[in-house]
C-alpha cells in the first residue's frame, strides 16, 4: 500500500551550532529500501524558530497529507537516542535562533498538560536495538522546539491528520570515527543506521494501518 511520510529535522540553535538532524534527514530522503519502495518520502528541515513551525509545518500537512511524521530533534546532552512518547503543554523562556520566545508559560492556556503521541513505540525501540544503538522511552521531550513540534503534530494528528506521529531525540554524536572498542560515543553513521531503521519500521506500521481519525490522549499531570 502507497504511503507518505513526512521526516523532519532541525537546523542549529542557540548553544547547538551544529545540529546533525539536517544530515539525518538528508540521507533518510535518498535511502532504498524494499518496504519503502512505495513510500513517498518528503524531507523537510525547519529552520530553530517558533514562527517558522507555526508557518511551515500545517503547510506542510496540507500539501502532503503524510500518513505519518518521522521527526528528529537533538537533545545535546543526551547519551542515547530517545523516543518520545508525550507533548508537554510547557514552553521555555530560552529563545529560539531568531531570538525569540513564546513570552507565555504553555502552549496552549487553559490546555491539558499533555497530550500522548501516536507513536509505534515498541517498533521504533525494537528498531533501535536491530540498529545496536542505546534506546530509552522517554515522556518528557522538554519545553523548546522539539517538545513544541511534538505538540503540534499531535494536534495534527487528532484532525483526522497523519495516523503516526514519531519523535526521536538524538545525541551529538562525535565528529570523528569512534576507535575500535570504545563504547558510550555514537558517531553520525551510528545516528543514520538508526534512522534508517526507524522510517523502516514506521512504513511497515503505516502500510499495515487502515487510515483512521486519530486523537491525541490527554495524560494526566505527573
Amino acid at each position: 500500500m502507497a504511503a507518505t511520510i513526512l521526516v523532519t529535522g532541525f537546523g542549529p540553535f542557540p548553544g547547538a551550532p551544529f545540529n546533525p538532524t539536517g544530515a539525518l534527514v538528508e540521507k533518510l530522503a535518498r535511502l532504498r529500501r524494499p518496504i519503502l519502495a512505495d513510500v513517498t518520502i518528503v524531507p523537510h528541515i525547519f529552520r530553530t524558530s517558533y514562527a517558522v513551525v507555526d508557518d511551515e509545518f500545517p503547510k506542510l500537512i496540507a500539501k502532503h497529507k503524510p500518513d505519518a511524521l518521522l521527526m528528529f530533534g537533538l537533545a545535546p546532552r543526551a547519551k542515547a537516542v530517545r523516543i518520545e512518547t508525550r507533548a508537554r503543554n510547557a514552553l521555555t523562556s530560552f529563545p529560539d535562533v531568531s531570538g525569540h520566545s513564546l513570552n507565555r508559560r504553555s502552549i496552549v492556556g487553559g490546555g491539558p498538560p499533555a497530550l500522548l503521541m501516536p507513536t509505534q513505540t515498541g517498533h521504533l525501540f525494537a528498531a533501535a536495538r536491530k540498529a545496536r544503538i542505546p534506546v530509552l522511552v522517554s515522556r518528557d521531550a522538554g519545553r523548546y522546539l522539539c517538545n513544541y513540534l511534538c505538540w503540534r503534530a499531535t494536534e495534527a494528528a487528532a484532525q483526522n491528520g497523519p495516523r503516526f506521529a514519531a519523535f526521536v531525540h538524538v545525541p551529538l554524536p562525535s565528529r570523528t570515527v569512534r576507535k575500535s572498542g570504545k563504547r558510550g560515543v555514537l558517531t553520525l553513521d551510528d545516528l543514520s543506521r538508526a534512522a534508517g531503521q526507524f522510517l523502516v519500521a514506521l512504513a511497515t506500521a503505516t502500510q499495515r494501518t487502515p487510515r483512521l481519525g486519530r486523537k491525541g490522549t490527554v495524560v494526566a499531570q505527573s
